[in-house]
């Protein structure tokens, strides 16, 4: 930018847009004073450089500003978590499915999570099933990011709003649901007949 520019000659653009041709950097500088603009370098790798004619205050402004307004409308995409019990209860668990419908209607991902608590932990297909069957029920609209996995003594999964960019969940994800068609009161009700 003015004095800052150091090459024996550029190209020269108005403020208008038009060329006034190649020049040394000095007397370009000169037009710009005269009318009480600024001297800026646009594209140094051309030959000759380019420089262009313009208040390089209000530039600024204005890249300040487009770079405010795309940002205003940027969607930032929060992830809601939502807490279960291996031992939920019915109404809590459907309150719970309403909330996580709510978020991803709103465009938030949801990481539900299932806690355990003492001896519970040496039962995870317990969580597993609320976790396979939360998904079931929330259908094609969304979309597993990470399968149900256990972490220390919590187990969660991922869940966004389909786009309809996305047709088909990975390979991976497409495994998580397959459990919850499983028919799983048949291994509880087996275990009560074997004990006899």
């Amino acid at each position: 930018m003015n004095e800052r520019i150091r090459v024996r000659e550029v190209r020269v653009i108005d403020e208008n847009g038009q060329q006034l041709g190649i020049m040394p950097p000095q007397q370009a500088l000169t037009i710009a004073r005269e009318k009480g603009l600024d001297l800026v370098e646009i594209s140094p790798t051309a030959v000759p450089p380019v420089c262009r004619i313009m208040d390089y205050g209000r530039y600024q402004y204005q890249e300040q500003k487009r770079q405010r307004e795309a940002k205003k409308h940027q969607k930032i995409i929060e992830v809601k978590e939502i807490k279960f019990r291996p031992k939920v209860d019915e109404h809590d668990y459907q309150f719970k499915k309403k909330h996580i419908e709510r978020f991803l209607a709103q465009g938030d991902k949801v990481k539900a999570t299932i806690f355990f608590r003492g001896r519970e932990l040496a039962h995870p297909e317990i969580g597993r099933r609320i976790l396979d069957r939360l998904i079931g029920e929330l259908g094609e609209n969304v979309v597993v990011e990470s399968a149900p996995r256990l972490e220390g003594n919590q187990m969660h999964t991922i869940l966004a709003q389909r786009t309809a960019g996305r047709k088909q969940q990975p390979a991976g994800e497409r495994r998580a649901p397959a459990p919850a068609s499983a028919p799983s009161p048949e291994p509880a009700g087996q275990a009560p007949d074997e004990q006899s």
